[in-house]
């Protein structure tokens, strides 16, 4: 049977690479994002199907859905779609910047699953023995840092909505995987939340050796997706080895200490 997943996220970074990590292990994909144009060179390269919207649109999501509905069984959702605004204080942050993060994150999140669950039930109902939902959060989701606070509430009510859905789907062949990277290297998460600021940007990533790639999280939500039906991934979380934890980065290269036995 070809299965088809729906990726949100899909005209840049870790929602377009699963786009492609799909593709190349045979799924059929269909890639959603606003911009139209990046999916369609997508589409052309890999043989993906894209659909344009903008998730924080009821009326978008309603026309994907009916889309969806009509050209076929969807055997999965990987919802990479987010993002974040800003690196102010709490005194300072800015409520429409913390608005739009929680608009991002959890209300699309939130609809979208609405949206797509009737039709993961009617794929396993035809014969799918099973289907997916996989959400990529973030470890921002786990641990707070200053100048976070934002986006760390925004992707920690993500992260609580996955894990009340495993709950609540708790007898249902569909299974509910989070994925929380940690620092991911990617051509626009970072320039977007500094406002376009390239250098500062830039200086993010200085002197660090190996951040994740947009590649390597789609290697984990692709072995999720065609891991056996009866195996989930509660919760994985990942980061680059010079990053131990949220706040304890390593720069420069990664040595032993000693070699002396």
């Amino acid at each position: 049977m070809t299965r088809r997943a729906v990726v949100t996220g899909a005209s840049s970074g870790i929602g377009e690479a699963v786009v492609r990590a799909l593709r190349a292990s045979g799924w059929e994909v269909v890639g959603v994002a606003r911009r139209a144009e990046r999916l369609e060179a997508l589409d052309a390269e890999v043989g993906s199907a894209s659909f344009a919207a903008d998730l924080t649109r009821e009326g978008d999501v309603a026309a994907l859905t009916e889309h969806l509905a009509a050209s076929g069984d969807v055997h999965a959702l990987v919802h990479v779609a987010g993002g974040a605004r800003g690196t102010d204080r709490v005194e300072d942050g800015a409520a429409e910047d913390w608005q739009w993060m929680f608009e991002a994150n959890v209300l699309s999140a939130q609809r979208l699953t609405a949206a797509i669950l009737p039709l993961l039930r009617r794929a396993v109902a035809a014969g799918s023995g099973h289907a997916d939902t996989v959400y990529v959060t973030s470890t921002a989701a786990q641990t707070a840092y200053p100048g976070g606070a934002g986006y760390n509430a925004a992707k920690a009510g993500e992260s609580m909505l996955v894990h009340a859905l495993r709950l609540e789907l708790n007898g249902e062949p569909i299974r509910v995987v989070e994925i929380a990277p940690g620092m991911v290297r990617t051509e626009e998460f970072t320039l977007n939340r500094l406002g376009g600021d390239q250098e500062a940007a830039d200086r993010l990533y200085e002197g660090v050796e190996q951040p994740l790639v947009a590649e390597d999280v789609a290697d984990v939500v692709a072995y999720a997706l065609n891991a056996p039906g009866h195996v989930n991934l509660d919760l994985v979380t990942m980061r680059p080895v010079a990053q131990s934890a949220q706040h304890l980065l390593a720069r420069g290269p990664l040595r032993p200490r000693s070699t002396e036995a």
